[in-house]
């Protein structure tokens, strides 16, 4: 015993003068104090003693153990201190050297105009409504006046989950969504904007895209309402000398439905590559809410009207700034969204 206890000390010296590094050591400590270290070892006939000579063995073992793991111990805390000097002084600052210029985007342009559509309608009595964009075909269709089989539901080219389930083509689904749920069915004023999905993407198109849904519902509501309350947003949106153009049209949620062009912010009307010559950019669709789709959220359309409308906010975001590609919106390029606050100061200077 005394002789394998000699030799694991005189082992044990070599040893440490040869470690280089914490790895090096962590190796030398398994290789004494391991499970089939060296020092265990020591202990592996100790069932073959008597009781006395157990307690002599046990007690040597135990000091021998003391004494390699008290020297361990001291190199690792040495070894750390060096590794900690050494990183110190190749991470050194020195701060008198001027500092780098840090690059610095802004608020992104979907998320301002999100804000500037929520505090415009905020300002007249809405209320925003949020929903769901996983949704139900029956809150995305047919309560909004798209049974099983209607030809417009191949216009949406919708991402379904399985018969039931869809990834939300339009935020229409929370207009829905909102006359179920007004139990009272008391006149009802609000918007949805949010993100929609259908299977699309291009320069002016993406599979994911923002949109907002505007609804009121109240008594004695006309087209003229839907009208005046269009102009002032795209006023709102797009500057005060913006002129609004309504088309008929049709949506199968709205009767009578619209198409709404703004003249273009571009060339003021005139005619440019932007919008083709005609002087007009279609910007959103809109219409009085269909009889059958008032019926459907409980309302009675003898005694309620009311008119709803809808725009990519994506879009509005491309002509306020003037993005040509609307892959740009989702890049996350810092060059790209740190122009934004000079360009909404060069706005307001406007």
């Amino acid at each position: 015993m005394e002789d394998k206890i000699n030799e694991i000390k005189s082992d044990l010296e070599k040893d440490l003068a040869n470690v280089k590094d914490l790895n090096d050591l962590t190796l030398l400590k398994v290789k004494y104090l391991g499970k089939k270290g060296l020092i265990t070892d020591l202990t592996s006939n100790m069932k073959d003693l008597s009781i006395e000579k157990r307690k002599e063995v046990g007690r040597i073992v135990n000091e021998i153990k003391e004494e390699v793991l008290g020297k361990i111990n001291a190199l690792e805390e040495e070894l750390k201190n060096k590794e900690l000097t050494l990183k110190l002084e190749k991470e050194k600052v020195d701060i008198s050297l001027p500092s780098r210029k840090l690059k610095r985007g802004s608020r992104h342009p979907f998320n301002r105009i999100v804000e500037d559509v929520e505090d415009f309608f905020v300002s007249m009595g809405y209320d925003v409504v949020d929903g769901p964009e996983l949704e139900t075909d029956e809150n995305c269709f047919r309560l909004l006046n798209l049974p099983l089989g209607h030809p417009a539901r191949d216009a949406q080219d919708t991402f379904y989950i399985d018969e039931e389930y869809l990834l939300r083509t339009q935020t229409s689904s929370v207009q829905a969504r909102t006359m179920q749920g007004n139990i009272e069915k008391t006149p009802i004023r609000m918007i949805c904007p949010g993100k929609v999905y259908r299977r699309d993407e291009d320069a002016t198109h993406s599979h994911q895209f923002g949109q907002v849904e505007g609804l009121v519902i109240d008594k004695n509501i006309s087209l003229a309402d839907l009208k005046g309350t269009l102009e002032l947003f795209a006023k709102k949106m797009l500057g005060e000398n913006t002129k609004v153009r309504f088309r008929p049209s049709y949506f199968p949620f709205t009767e009578p439905s619209v198409e709404v062009d703004v003249s273009c912010f571009k060339c003021g009307g005139t005619g440019c590559a932007l919008c083709k010559q005609t002087g007009w950019i279609e910007v959103l669709g809109a219409g009085m809410v269909h009889p059958n789709v008032l019926k459907m959220g409980g309302y009675d359309p003898a005694i309620w009207s009311g008119f709803a409308f809808g725009t990519g906010l994506d879009r509005f975001a491309m002509f306020r700034y003037a993005i040509p590609d609307i892959r740009y919106l989702y890049t996350n390029d810092i060059r790209f969204l740190e122009q934004f606050d000079r360009k909404d100061d060069e706005n307001e200077i406007k």
